[in-house]
């Protein structure tokens, strides 16, 4: 009999795996990552001994948690870290482990593949020395070391402030954050935030102990250029009293997250425009249904919540598989997740009004400004294709090769967006979507099958 297989170790994967196996299935669990736990709660290597505390502030109860969901489920269930699923078609998964192909057939599929970092890039971004948000959260995390000796934190988002935190938690030298969002924007949000009060209380925590210790803090701060030579040495930025320059030897940098859909493209789920957040997602009813019959959504990979409602999305969406196969379900419990993520949902719309988009953004990128960094192109060649009359992001695309390359277009593909858009004078919707391809990550030549 085909397994139900959870694609994504993340708090909503671990959920998932643990209601189905409640109920007496035995999933198949498959994770990119070495150890489960996803990137919010990513765990050290096993060698590694920092305390729960150190990694995790606030939330290590909540890591922990996890962890131990995961592991006291290792012997009832198929759990395959290290694997790679780079393509996906009606009832099986193409994966990589260990540099050996494989394929895993299923009967019912929950994608739960998390999100990644936005990145509206700035020149100078393909500099050594210069990382996403999430990048650098890993390092500090997985790796147990900072992207620098003095280290500037730049963009917007939560995640903006909850990384220079640990940064200057574990001692790195935090030069300054730069936030491009006002503080006027933050204020008129604090009653949409209201609803949960404790994730707002961390928030504020956050931003009012980088300041106690000295950190400068700048709203309505906008990230200008990057500078050096063979690594990064300085930077520039300006906010309403004009351009200002800090030293420092690393940056890091997003503009909140973006989910990855590219799997629930490719197993054929229908996408909707999502202005919340400012893009086509895979659509799903409360339950975790997809348009696919056999699979369903959950987490961040299907619209950004946070790992608080990526629990609950995962334990409705196995609950969901188990109810569309015959078993019995307890409705009550289905009923009180989707209040409770209906709950996050209000507040997730309040911070995308506290942490604004910089609107402005592609009209002022400049033609020579690097787009995509994996095929070199830059946005006046994304504009001159605009010009010559292709507007659809696929097809200009065609035309360039944006979003070809080896991240296929993770990193480029909202910014190019943006560009597109605003050349074509089309609002951002309109322009589509880039469609997924397999094999959504590189893949080593040579591939041998597992045995």
């Amino acid at each position: 009999m085909k397994p139900v297989v959870i694609i994504g170790a993340g708090p909503a994967g671990i959920r998932a795996a643990q209601t189905l196996v409640a109920h007496g299935l035995r999933p198949c669990l498959l994770d990119e990552a070495t150890r489960g736990g996803g990137q919010i709660y990513r765990r050290q290597p096993a060698n590694f001994k920092r305390s729960a505390a150190m990694l995790y502030g606030f939330e290590a109860p909540k890591a922990i948690a996890l962890h131990n969901a995961l592991d006291g489920l290792r012997e009832q269930l198929d759990y395959r870290p290290d694997t790679l699923v780079w393509n996906a078609e009606a009832g099986a998964l193409d994966t990589l482990r260990q540099g050996r192909a494989g394929r895993v057939e299923f009967s019912r599929v929950i994608v739960a593949t998390g999100a990644t970092d936005r990145i509206l890039p700035v020149p100078g971004w393909t500099l050594p020395g210069v990382y996403s948000l999430g990048a650098a959260q890993i390092a500090l995390k997985f790796q147990g070391c900072a992207i620098g000796q003095r280290v500037v934190f730049a963009g917007s988002g939560p995640l903006l402030y909850l990384v220079a935190y640990q940064y200057a938690k574990a001692g790195a030298k935090v030069v300054a954050v730069l936030d491009s969002s006002p503080f006027s924007a933050q204020v008129r949000a604090l009653p949409g935030l209201l609803g949960q009060p404790t994730t707002l209380a961390k928030g504020i925590y956050y931003r009012a102990w980088l300041t106690a210790h000295g950190i400068p803090v700048h709203q309505g701060a906008t990230l200008q250029r990057i500078d050096g030579e063979q690594r990064v040495h300085s930077l520039t930025w300006r906010n309403a009293q004009g351009e200002q320059r800090l030293d420092c030897d690393a940056v890091a940098f997003a503009h909140g997250l973006r989910s990855e859909t590219q799997l629930a493209d490719l197993l054929g789920c229908a996408f909707s425009w999502n202005p919340l957040n400012r893009a086509w997602l895979p659509q799903r009813d409360t339950a975790g249904r997809s348009s696919v019959a056999e699979v369903y959504l959950a987490g961040d990979g299907a619209g950004i919540m946070g790992a608080e409602a990526a629990e609950m999305a995962g334990e409705r969406a196995a609950l969901a598989v188990l109810e569309d196969i015959g078993y019995q379900i307890d409705p009550q419990r289905s009923s009180e997740l989707e209040k409770s993520l209906k709950r996050i949902g209000r507040f997730r719309e309040g911070l995308e009004k506290a942490f604004v988009f910089p609107e402005h953004w592609a009209e002022q990128a400049t033609d020579e400004l690097m787009v995509c960094r994996c095929e070199e192109v830059r946005a006046g060649e994304l504009r001159s294709v605009v010009r010559e009359g292709h507007w659809e992001i696929n097809r200009v695309k065609a035309h360039c090769r944006v979003g070809m390359g080896r991240c296929q277009g993770r990193m480029c593909g909202a910014a190019a967006a943006e560009i597109i858009a605003r050349e074509s004078g089309r609002d951002l919707h309109a322009i589509g979507r880039l469609r997924a391809q397999a094999p959504i990550k590189p893949l080593p030549f040579g591939l041998e099958a597992e045995q």
